[in-house]
């Protein structure tokens, strides 16, 4: 069988590793497994959003409302834009695959950090894009823009804050690289982690109202990370009209489901359990800066709701998430790139406590 020949330079995207995974292949109980891998919100499900899910069960059996209007009403309003200007997908990397469909092809090419989330490059490889990276994770804009000068790249990402790194970049540094280039690069500005970023520190929010005023520019939200539904694949993009239009042409219909849709709006209305959520984390995230800090590891200074950890030579990071694994502690290994480092989830309280005991045993 033969197949397209782009799909022999992709690399099949690692997800963090699953509960059920961890249950059984060590004989672990469900409730004595830890899982920090995959940044979902420890907190859980907001209770009225669990509500909406089981009063709607019943009309699982029907397609949602392909024109989504109640939502792209409701983010709309949020950021003091325009329904045609909002473009929903099953999560927010479905968008990154609708700006790669619509955009690239074989003769073009991508520019992103030298670490950042692996999406970017297979969507891009996916249409027999070329890739092109910086030499740091950080969006440095001299190199940013050595880059770009040399290779014209027709779709730039900037993820801040950068997964799986942590690192963000202010709003300034932002719209300075975004200026610095021609409006036929579109520049995606993928915000998954920007309540994070924006409770830490007023200079790195971004909202897509902020680049509305670029015709090449699109912003990336998700309802994954701080509003706790990654399960039910929500996310969206922020553009001009025209650009919006000609992703919809890549959008396949009903590609959200019922329910997603039902509590992606319900989501909308209350951003309490978005604001515990970001409480937690930024109590409970002090206590792996101290123990970092105490132990003498080197980590990134994080605006999203995980932490990474960078060994020396002494300790290895594939070994390490190994050993935390056969212990029920679920982290993910960033050997994949080409880090020896450690992405941890924050997580409750006991969670991290639960991390403490068995990293510490292991790196004693």
């Amino acid at each position: 069988m033969q197949f397209n020949k782009v799909l022999k330079g992709i690399k099949t995207y690692e997800a963090g590793k699953p509960i059920e995974l961890v249950v059984r292949e060590y004989g672990i109980a469900p409730k004595d497994v830890v899982k920090l891998a995959s940044n979902e919100n420890p907190i859980g499900t907001n209770p009225a959003i669990a509500k909406v899910i089981r009063s709607h069960a019943d009309i699982a059996h029907l397609y949602p409302d392909d024109s989504m209007f109640e939502l792209k009403a409701a983010l709309a309003k949020k950021y003091s834009v325009e329904d045609n200007n909002i473009i929903i997908g099953a999560g927010s990397d479905q968008v990154l695959e609708f700006v790669s469909r619509a955009v690239l092809d074989e003769n073009a090419s991508v520019l992103m950090s030298g670490v950042t989330f692996a999406m970017y490059e297979i969507y891009a490889k996916q249409v027999g894009a070329k890739v092109y990276k910086t030499m740091s994770h950080e969006h440095k804009f001299e190199e940013f823009m050595e880059a770009y000068t040399m290779y014209r790249p027709k779709v730039v990402y900037i993820c801040t804050p950068n997964n799986p790194t942590g690192d963000a970049t202010s709003r300034e540094d932002v719209i300075k690289l975004i200026e610095a280039m021609g409006n036929d690069t579109v520049v995606v500005v993928d915000g998954a982690y920007m309540e994070y970023a924006a409770a830490k520190d007023e200079k790195y929010r971004i909202t897509p109202n902020d680049l509305m005023g670029y015709d090449n520019v699109i912003y990336l939200g998700t309802f994954s990370k701080a509003h706790g539904l990654g399960g039910m694949r929500v996310g969206y993009g922020v553009a001009q009209a025209p650009l919006i239009k000609e992703l919809y042409k890549m959008r396949p219909p009903f590609n959200i489901t019922t329910l997603s849709l039902r509590v992606a709006i319900e989501a909308t209305k209350d951003e309490s359990f978005v604001e515990e959520s970001i409480a937690l984390h930024q109590e409970q995230i002090k206590r792996y800066e101290a123990f970092a800090e105490e132990n003498g590891i080197a980590y990134i200074d994080s605006y999203t709701n995980f932490i990474t950890y960078i060994f020396d030579d002494k300790l290895n990071s594939s070994e390490i998430a190994d050993a935390l694994l056969k212990r029920g502690v679920i982290i993910r290994d960033l050997a994949s790139y080409n880090m020896n480092a450690i992405r941890i989830t924050i997580g409750t309280e006991a969670q991290n406590s639960t991390f403490f005991r068995h990293f510490s045993e292991i790196i004693a």
